[in-house]
């Protein structure tokens, strides 16, 4: 009898056991769902790199974005300018259940064969602000980067008053943004200016690079007059550091005074209008990147499209031979409306 009742005793401890383990796992499967954003689609996100301003803003914003509007984002990835690293974080989305993946591929176009995968297991895609040359895209969250470089070149063209020298600190040129930058920036020169004299330095958006080259090309022509930075998040600060190691960082309206027009729209680009170290910037859009990044992409794992036309948010979206594109507003930053309160890079922090 009392081998009985121990098997008895020792049977409902089990049973209790197993339900409060059973109820546990359940609640925590409750709160993780909440977390994550309860039903919503999963979202897998990639960061394209950590070693530029610019970026650094656009995930700051990102995560404001995913906490305010409840996205279901799976643990954000950073691929370090490394498409290897890349294609194994989407690998990671792939097997974590993403519905969806937001990424901004630097090398645009190592990356198709990861969008034919993932085309194939019918996860949407949006890039944001580099456009692939190849793979299937649902959206593409972007600038007109031809504009960049057109504005750059008519502001620096004016400034110079239509002759002198200009440095060009040319982003990677395997990036359709470096391409468009560097294509309109030549054709514009080469119609408008044509007395200008343009030193094209290829930089892979590295500043360490830029700052060699403008410090071997300084050397030669001691009279530059003017300097075009594709991306002020990866440039400013060397280049700052660089003109004013050789006394050549002088204020805007000084006779000696290097022209220079960047490209980001970032608190620091403004400081440095506001102290007349640079003339111009053309305002990335970071926030909206963010913000429409993760409209498109909750968009898409619903199921949901778009065409071709003005949209309700100031863009215009565009067909692409591999997918669409929302072409976002750029305004060129000058010290005329450095402080307008609407440019995203007088609201961080």
């Amino acid at each position: 009898m009392k081998l009985a009742r121990t098997r008895s005793t020792a049977a409902a401890v089990t049973a209790v056991l197993a339900v409060l383990s059973l109820a546990t796992a359940c609640n925590r499967e409750s709160t993780a769902s909440a977390a994550s954003g309860g039903d919503k689609p999963a979202i897998g996100i990639d960061l394209p790199r950590s070693d530029s301003d610019f970026w650094n803003s656009y995930a700051q914003y990102l995560k404001k974005d995913i906490k305010a509007d409840g996205v279901n984002a799976l643990p954000v990835s950073n691929s370090q300018n490394d498409v290897t690293k890349l294609v194994a974080n989407v690998q990671v989305f792939q097997n974590t259940g993403a519905k969806a993946v937001v990424m901004a591929p630097q090398d645009t176009g190592a990356i198709a064969s990861t969008l034919d995968t993932l085309a194939a297991k019918k996860i949407p895609v949006v890039s944001v602000d580099t456009r692939p040359d190849k793979g299937d895209v649902y959206m593409v969250v972007r600038a007109d980067n031809r504009a960049y470089g057109t504005k750059a070149c008519e502001f620096l063209g004016k400034q110079l008053g239509g002759k002198g020298k200009v440095a060009e600190f040319q982003g990677s040129l395997d990036s359709i943004n470096g391409r468009d930058r560097s294509e309109a920036f030549a054709e514009c020169m080469k119609t408008k200016f044509p007395k200008i004299k343009v030193f094209e330095l290829p930089t892979d958006w590295k500043g360490d690079v830029a700052s060699a080259k403008l410090q071997s090309l300084l050397a030669q022509h001691p009279d530059l007059n003017g300097i075009y930075m594709q991306a002020g998040g990866a440039f400013l600060q060397p280049t700052l550091a660089l003109l004013e190691q050789k006394k050549l960082l002088k204020p805007a309206g000084q006779k000696g005074h290097i022209s220079i027009v960047s490209n980001d729209g970032i608190p620091q680009e403004f400081d440095a209008i506001r102290k007349g170290q640079i003339d111009a910037t053309v305002s990335q859009p970071a926030d909206l990147y963010a913000k429409y990044a993760l409209y498109y992409a909750q968009a898409a794992a619903e199921g949901k499209t778009f065409k071709p036309g003005p949209t309700d948010h100031d863009s215009t979206i565009i067909k692409l031979p591999n997918g669409l594109e929302d072409q976002l507003a750029a305004p060129l930053v000058t010290k005329d409306n450095v402080d307008d309160k609407s440019l995203w890079g007088n609201n961080v922090g």
